[in-house]
């Protein structure tokens, strides 16, 4: 072999040499950023850390707990609660909780394989679901449990109580609490009183999915029904299924569909086309907060869904 040879098999030895030094240095990087999130226990942190699927509940936490735990949301502002997913370092931070919050109720569909390996490695979990006394959401065809609570601020009320008691079992503190439940009772009288202004035989809903089940419950309305006949968007209407609700709004005299803003308003429109009569279609932020403005809290959310729901039945003749 010549020397130009030699040299250039050495150099070229060398680079492969730092080609692979490099590619194990960004793995054990990799892996020490993960180990970092996943292996940091309560005892290293300043703070207990409570991890809460959604953002309606992570507000509440945030609330309850005050000062008293650091609180993480995985679902962003804005977010489909059924269908948002998590990183690997978030899933890894949610096994290394201290209190893991979930809705439950097949809400969370995204994230409940990581919730559920939470549970398996030891993680305290509390669902909010077993707190309330749980309606079903019905069709024609179908039906199951509604997750949809919040919509009845009586029981988010119920989930504070049985929070409190979580949150103690586990050693974190709730100073919070008894305010808030007393804002929820304030906000259910307002509620109620705002929802006393619409006639009896106006008092019918029509959503893009079975989201108001809980607040039909409360305060006298009716469910017309579902642009899309499910308690989940995930699932997807028939020709049929919109024939049927037609006929239903027709019947009902139904002004106004109510869509969430966290789905695109297409299937309702669609909907409005195939009823053949004028049909408001009212966004609301029924599923998720949104990062500013009135429903950027749940407290928020709820007073200003009803001004809606309110403006949106009584004013369209």
């Amino acid at each position: 072999m010549t020397r130009a040879a030699r040299a250039t098999a050495v150099a070229a030895r060398t680079a492969a040499a730092r080609t692979a030094a490099a590619r194990a240095t960004i793995a054990l990087l990799a892996a020490a950023l993960v180990a970092t999130a996943a292996g940091c226990s309560s005892a290293e942190r300043d703070r207990p850390l409570v991890t809460v699927t959604t953002n309606i509940l992570g507000d509440v936490v945030g609330e309850v707990v005050g000062d008293a735990a650091d609180v993480e949301v995985l679902m962003p502002a804005g977010a489909d609660p059924h269908s948002f997913e998590v990183s690997a370092q978030e899933a890894a931070r949610l096994r290394s909780a201290d209190l893991v919050v979930e809705n439950g109720l097949g809400l969370e569909e995204g994230v409940s394989r990581h919730v559920e390996a939470a549970a398996a490695d030891g993680v305290p979990i509390f669902t909010a679901g077993d707190a309330i006394d749980v309606l079903d959401w019905r069709s024609e065809d179908d039906s199951g449990p509604d997750p949809h609570f919040w919509t009845d601020p009586r029981r988010m009320a119920e989930v504070v109580t049985a929070l409190d008691d979580a949150l103690d079992e586990v050693g974190i503190d709730a100073p919070g609490a008894d305010d808030y439940r007393a804002r929820l009772d304030a906000l259910d009288a307002e509620v109620t009183a705002a929802f006393a202004t619409v006639p009896a035989e106006r008092r019918a809903l029509v959503t893009n999915h079975h989201v108001f089940g809980y607040l039909a419950d409360r305060y006298g309305f009716r469910v017309v029904g579902a642009v899309i006949p499910s308690g989940t968007t995930l699932a997807s209407p028939s020709a049929a299924d919109l024939r049927d609700l037609a006929s239903a709004i027709e019947g009902a005299g139904v002004p106004t569909i109510f869509a969430d803003l966290s789905q695109p308003a297409r299937l309702a429109e669609v909907l409005a086309d195939e009823v053949g009569i004028q049909v408001t279609i009212t966004p609301l932020a029924t599923e998720s907060l949104t990062a500013t403005g009135p429903a950027s809290s749940y407290l928020g959310m709820t007073r200003s869904n009803a001004e809606a729901i309110v403006d949106g039945l009584s004013t369209h003749e």
